[in-house]
C-alpha cells in the first residue's frame, strides 16, 4: 500500500490561504506522488509566513521540493532561503540568520513571505493556469498591504503574477532587478533577480546586489507615503 499524504490542520482562513485546496489537478497529483516518495514531507499547499499586517510582502515563485514543500514554510530548507534570511537578518526583517524548520523559533518582522502558487509544480515550473489558480491568495495578500507598503516580487513570474493582481500590464510596470514602480495607491512594486541557487551559483545576483534592492525597500518604507 502506498503512503497517504500527510494529514494536515483543515483551513481555508477566509481567502488567505487553503491547507487543502486541490483545484489543479496536476500539480495535486504531483504532490500525492511526491508524498509517496518523501512521507515525512509537508506536501501541499504551503502557507504564508509572517504578520499579516506587514509593510513588506516578499512574493516568491512556488515551493522547492525538498525547502518549503518539505518544511511548509517558505524558502525554509532551501538554497534559496539562505541568502534571503541572511538578508532579511541584517534589515531587521527576521529574528535569526538561518531558517530551519517552522519550529525553530524564527520570527519576521514587519515582512510578511508568499508565494505566487503555494503547491510545488514539477521541475519548478507552474502553467499559466496554475499561477491563475492561485492568484485570489495571492490578491488578498496585496489588498491587506497597507499605505506606503512595499511589495518584493522576486523573479519575472512573482511579478507577473503580482501584476495580474493588481490588473497592470508588463509594459506599464516592467520587471527588472531592482526596478522600483510607485502604484496608484501609494504602494510600491520593487522587483529582484530571485535568489535561486542558479542565480546565486552563476553570480547573475550577487549578496551586494540583493543587499542593494533592500536598502532601496527601506528607504521606501522611511518615506511618507
Amino acid at each position: 500500500m502506498s503512503a497517504q499524504p500527510p494529514l494536515r490542520k483543515r483551513a481555508v482562513d477566509n481567502g488567505w490561504y487553503d491547507a487543502d485546496c486541490r483545484r489543479c489537478g496536476r500539480l495535486a497529483a504531483f504532490l500525492d506522488d511526491v508524498s509517496t516518495r518523501h512521507p515525512d514531507y509537508h506536501c501541499g499547499p504551503v502557507p504564508p509566513f509572517g504578520d499579516r499586517d506587514a509593510r513588506l510582502l516578499i512574493v516568491g515563485l512556488a515551493p522547492g521540493m525538498h525547502g518549503a514543500n518539505a518544511s511548509g514554510r517558505p524558502f525554509t530548507g532551501d538554497h534559496a532561503g539562505i541568502l534571503l534570511y541572511r538578508t532579511l537578518h541584517r534589515f531587521g526583517y527576521a529574528s535569526a540568520t538561518v531558517s530551519r524548520a517552522p519550529d525553530d523559533g524564527l520570527t519576521l518582522i514587519d515582512c510578511r513571505i508568499t508565494n505566487a502558487v503555494k503547491c510545488l509544480p514539477p521541475q519548478n515550473k507552474p502553467t499559466t493556469a496554475e499561477v491563475k489558480n492561485c492568484l485570489p491568495f495571492l490578491a488578498r495578500e496585496i489588498d491587506h498591504l497597507p499605505p506606503g507598503g512595499v511589495i518584493l516580487a522576486l523573479g519575472g513570474l512573482a511579478h507577473g503574477a503580482v501584476l495580474r493582481c493588481l490588473g497592470r500590464r508588463a509594459a506599464e510596470l516592467p520587471f527588472g532587478h531592482g526596478a522600483s514602480h510607485r502604484l496608484n495607491d501609494g504602494r510600491h512594486l520593487v522587483s529582484s533577480y530571485h535568489c535561486s541557487r542558479y542565480n546565486t551559483q552563476t553570480g547573475r545576483l550577487t549578496t551586494p546586489m540583493f543587499e542593494a534592492v533592500f536598502e532601496h525597500v527601506n528607504q521606501l518604507l522611511a518615506t511618507p507615503s
